[in-house]
């Protein structure tokens, strides 16, 4: 079987790391998959697609195309709606002119499946329309919360032989915008061999910081994160000046990893920003800004405590599930995806979306009791091994290739019937 994966950009978020676990294991779970990747933008996730043995290429989107996005809509007024409708003017020109390009590129690879990772390539499968291949759509976002996307890709459905969900929430939400295209639930994977308990060296930690090296004794506890503002950098910050305040005797130090990966403008913080968030509250002795990491397994472990402080819900959270992989106890917003298979107080702790007195409060447990940490950390590493692995993710996708390979040809306009 012929597998084309397609990614609007090649940098690594969230949704592309979990695209690599997915490959890794598909080669090993099935030799005979031929895979191959074109991404929109250049960036590591062409490199390391290549270090897997997949045909990866680059196919540019155009920056009109790879900035637009309709997430900075929701919940905003008709100011920004008409922002992004000056925006959105030159793009079916672009559109036009990729689609060709991708269509070309899409018949020259011959795949029997296209499976597409994010929401432009799902838009972007229209050009691929009257090509004879299967084609999966892998959710990864709300899309009832995106008003121009959900009745784009609504009216695009009839093109999708199925939907792939990465939470419960998602696939939910996925049903009531996609209608009757089938849709199955299958929760990120990460490397548990990789993301795996090991040895703590805060003082690294410190140096990406460029920060002194921290006294012996500290604690240290982390947000690891791109820079979009729904992530809670600010809730994060907030909470770390309050139990400064409360509990200046407490041995702690705090991090925020990670950088403004996409290109969409409006949509995250910048560096000096939470510079100045950072100074505006007194913190700049007590926190360190460390730089994006793209194999960030010696982060984890350099934490005693790991927080997931995401202000809005979250369609899963890989961090969360990297995290645990790696033994941490955490503290995880109970409005992301991942948390569907935690349990409060056995796994992690889990606090309400945006809730800066329920996570001093949390941080202030665990901080505070080291065999609840060590605790959780146990539990955590369990949980992840069971539900989280990358095999049992790339074994779930591989399971519905299979089904969608044997499905009888269907004409465009009705979904595929998976046995």
């Amino acid at each position: 079987m012929r597998v084309l994966f397609l990614n609007p950009v090649g940098i690594l978020g969230g949704a592309e790391r979990a695209l690599l676990d997915l490959m890794a294991c598909l080669k090993q779970q099935d030799a005979t998959l031929s895979l191959h990747l074109l991404a929109g933008t250049a960036g590591p996730l062409l490199d390391e697609a290549r270090a897997l043995g997949v045909d990866a290429r680059l196919l540019p989107l155009p920056e009109q195309l790879s900035t637009l996005g309709d997430s900075a809509l929701r919940g905003h007024g008709p100011l920004e709606a008409l922002r992004f409708a000056r925006r959105l003017a030159p793009a079916p020109g672009h559109l036009a002119d990729h689609g060709r390009a991708l269509r070309r590129d899409v018949a020259e690879v011959g795949p029997d499946l296209v499976h597409s990772n994010g929401i432009k390539t799902h838009l972007l499968s229209a050009a691929t329309a009257g090509l004879p291949l299967k084609r999966v759509w892998h959710i990864h976002d709300f899309l009832g919360e995106r008003p121009l996307v959900r009745r784009a890709l609504r009216l695009l459905s009839p093109l999708a032989s199925a939907a792939i969900a990465n939470s419960r929430a998602v696939g939910d939400d996925t049903r009531d915008v996609l209608f009757r295209v089938p849709v199955h639930v299958v929760y990120n994977g990460v490397d548990t061999a990789h993301f795996s308990p090991g040895r703590a060296d805060g003082a690294n930690l410190d140096l990406l910081a460029r920060l002194p090296v921290a006294p012996d004794g500290t604690l240290r506890v982390g947000l690891v994160s791109t820079y979009a503002r729904w992530k809670g950098q600010d809730v994060f910050l907030e909470a770390a000046a309050t139990l400064t305040r409360l509990h200046p005797a407490l041995p702690v130090r705090f991090y925020l990893v990670g950088a403004p990966l996409y290109q969409t403008p409006g949509s995250q913080f910048s560096e000096d920003e939470l510079r100045r968030l950072i100074a505006s509250r007194g913190l700049s002795e007590r926190v360190g800004l460390v730089p994006f990491q793209s194999h960030p397994a010696s982060v984890y472990r350099a934490l005693d405590v790991f927080v997931h402080a995401s202000t809005r819900r979250e369609p899963f959270g890989l961090t969360i599930a990297e995290a645990l992989a790696c033994g941490r106890p955490a503290v995880v917003s109970s409005a992301s995806g991942a948390a569907e298979v935690l349990t409060n107080g056995v796994d992690a702790l889990l606090i309400p979306p945006g809730d800066v007195h329920a996570l001093v409060q949390a941080m202030r447990a665990l901080l505070e009791d080291s065999a609840l940490r060590a605790r959780l950390g146990t539990a955590a590493r369990g949980t992840a091994a069971a539900r989280f692995s990358r095999e049992r993710y790339a074994s779930e996708v591989l399971t519905l290739y299979r089904a969608l390979a044997r499905s009888t040809p269907f004409p465009e306009g009705r979904g595929v019937p998976i046995p």
